[in-house]
Parts: structure tokens; sequence; C-alpha cells
């Protein structure tokens, strides 16, 4: 399976893309899998694409060997005139956003995690918006090493990655499942620690924008010698 780790020199891109109804999502995910499947680019060497849980959604988590890969295999004649056409008639929006990877925290303590459909992972997927000018605070927030967010029931990891372009920081977090993250999520401020509120008060001062989805990983795969 793929890994999310810091210092594995992928170029992290997140293909998402928004559609109307669960008939035009699964549509979505077949063509998605076959495209995936069949993957044998230059430079590329990991998709696990994701199909979206509270909403009608899917998102790619691609690994790249570099923008220029990645900007080889978009500028090809086949998939402008052809992979484009056909997923904006599926999809009411696509976003394709540039990351790296910056920390990874698991409940283990592994700087590591894989991903992929073997795991069974319940998936959060934050985007949280922001001025250039706030980028590196606002990771600064999330990517500190928290020892409560451990003992948290249902947590297993998150990931935090900065956008290329400095507008954007993407929290990948992976649960148990979806009662333990909605307990999480709707827990109370004043039941968590003093570091915790500090830090989400301060981020939320930085954000322009937040979007989240719940996700489930359905199909995954790597090129050949490439597992991280």
């Amino acid at each position: 399976m793929p890994i999310i780790e810091p210092e594995n020199g992928s170029l992290t891109v997140f293909n998402l893309f928004n559609t109307t109804d669960s008939e035009k999502q699964a549509t979505l995910l077949d063509a998605m899998r076959g495209i995936i499947a069949k993957a044998n680019y230059p430079g590329w060497r990991s998709s696990t694409l994701h199909a979206g849980v509270a909403k009608p959604c899917a998102a790619n988590y691609i690994q790249w060997r570099s923008i220029d890969d990645l900007k080889e295999r978009y500028d090809g004649e086949n998939f402008k005139h052809n992979t484009v056409p056909y997923f904006t008639d599926l999809t009411t929006s696509v976003h394709l956003l540039k990351t790296e990877v910056v920390s990874v925290q698991t409940k283990d303590g592994d700087a590591r995690t894989e991903i992929g459909p073997d795991r069974d992972d319940f998936t959060v997927i934050v985007l949280m918006g922001c001025e250039s000018k706030d980028q590196s605070e606002l990771v600064s927030l999330l990517d500190k090493p928290d020892e409560w967010m451990r003992k948290v029931p249902g947590y297993r990891s998150h990931s935090i990655l900065r956008a290329l372009d400095g507008t954007m920081v993407v929290n990948y977090a992976q649960w148990d499942d979806a009662a333990s993250y909605q307990a999480f999520h709707t827990m109370p401020e004043e039941q968590r620690p003093a570091h915790d509120r500090q830090m989400r008060a301060r981020g939320k001062s930085l954000l322009t924008s937040r979007d989240a989805n719940t996700y489930e990983a359905v199909f995954s795969q790597s090129c050949e010698g490439y597992a991280s």
C-alpha cells in the first residue's frame, strides 16, 4: 500500500471531484479505477482513490516524482481532449491541489502511515484556506506532536500537508469509524485540553476558508517497485 511520510520525496497531489448524486459518484469512481489500474505515466508513483461518504464526491491521493512529471501528464493531448471533457460532464467541480507532506502522527507514535482500502480507515480530508503569509504559522500550529490526540478513542493518524502555492493546508486524518470521529469533532471545547483549545482558536483566526468531507479508500495502485 502507498505510505504517507514527510521524507519520501514525493509531490503529493489531491485530485478532488464533486458531483450531484450517488449514481454519478459511482460512474466517476468506476472511471477513475480504470484510469488508475492502467497508470504507467513517467514519474507516477501511486494513486489511492477515495469515495465520499458524507456527500457524493471522490478524492484521488496521488504521489508523483516531480512537478515536471505531473505537468507532462496533464499537458498530454489525450488528457486535455478526452479525459478532461469526460470528467467535466460527471462533476460540478474539479480541484487539483499540489502539496508536500509536512508531518505525520499516528496513534502508535510512527512518523508514517499506510493508506488504502485494505486498512478500512474512516478518512477525513480537511482543506484549510489561508493567506500565503499565514501558511507557515498555520502549519506550525497543526504539525506539533500531540500526545492527547493519541489517546482519543478511535484516532488512528493525521497527516499535515502544505499547498505549494501557499494558499492552503490539508489535514488527512484516519479514524476507526464515523462514530469515533463524530464524537471528537463535536466534543465541547471545555472538554479539550488547554493547548488544543489555544491551537484551534489561533488556527481558526488564520483561515480564509474551511472545507471537510469524509471518505473511504476504495482502490489503490502503485508503480512497480514503489511502496512509499
